[in-house]
């Protein structure tokens, strides 16, 4: 009997688990337990979801403070320590839109600022240049979307990301506008990304008044979020250490920093 045959033997039932003696060779059932498709009436009683859809759910008060906000306002600025979410949340919320087909396109910009020294030339065009400070954006960017997908949305001009010194002059409309390390802003850059606001469109500030890499007294963002907290179609969301989902070191550090 050649070995297909047998398998098919099996298969069908054909074999007996009692002419065996040792009773290691059992039938296999002919109906899977097992499908990739929704089933009704299961061992489990409910329709199990097989594919697998990262969702993103607040983890703190503040973060669902956030989230609520982002919905309901068209101009946010999430100010907290590091390690809140401010960016993640930001950028999440951006692609969410995207793929809902709420707006038509994701603008986010940063500061091409040292974090306290130098680095010297770097080598290459502008975009070669630009992207050891933007990276932390393709990161976040690349844990919502594959990064195969990102370089399609970008190519296409679906997702742009451009330093402040970019904005100038534009109006950035059917877009979703995340403006991030803005504790790096001075309050004239500031007002100059404000004032991109168009039709349509969303924006959100992210930053940390406390870590800016300006000389002191040049940031912008304290100043800007406190004049903000008078407008009510405005919303100033203020993080707090409680909100920290990093390692729960870094909330003790920045007690004691």
């Amino acid at each position: 009997m050649t070995k297909r045959a047998c398998k098919r033997m099996v298969r069908e039932g054909a074999f007996d688990t009692d002419q065996f003696e040792d009773g290691k060779v059992r039938r296999l059932p002919v109906e899977r337990g097992w499908s990739p498709y929704p089933q009704s009436g299961g061992a489990q009683g409910d329709d199990r979801e097989q594919g697998y859809l990262k969702t993103i759910k607040p983890k703190s008060i503040g973060q669902k403070v956030l989230v609520d906000a982002i919905d309901a306002k068209n101009l946010v600025l999430a100010l907290g320590p590091a390690g809140t979410g401010k960016t993640y949340l930001a950028i999440a919320k951006a692609v969410e839109a995207l793929e809902a087909g709420k707006i038509g396109r994701i603008v986010l910009s940063r500061p091409a600022i040292d974090a306290g020294e130098s680095i010297g030339y770097l080598p290459g065009d502008v975009e070669d240049k630009l992207a050891p400070y933007l990276r932390p954006l393709y990161d976040a960017l690349s844990d919502r979307l594959s990064m195969k997908r990102v370089r399609a949305l970008i190519s296409e001009g679906a997702i742009e990301i451009a330093p402040v010194g970019y904005m100038r002059g534009r109006t950035l409309n059917n877009a979703f506008v995340v403006i991030d390390e803005a504790q790096n802003c001075t309050y004239g850059q500031l007002k100059m990304l404000l004032t991109r606001l168009g039709w349509n469109s969303t924006m959100v500030v992210t930053g940390d008044p406390h870590q800016s890499d300006l000389l002191p007294g040049l940031s912008g963002l304290a100043d800007v979020a406190e004049k903000f907290e008078a407008v009510s179609n405005i919303a100033v969301v203020r993080l707090q250490d409680v909100d920290i989902v990093r390692h729960p070191l870094v909330a003790e550090m920045l007690g004691v920093l």
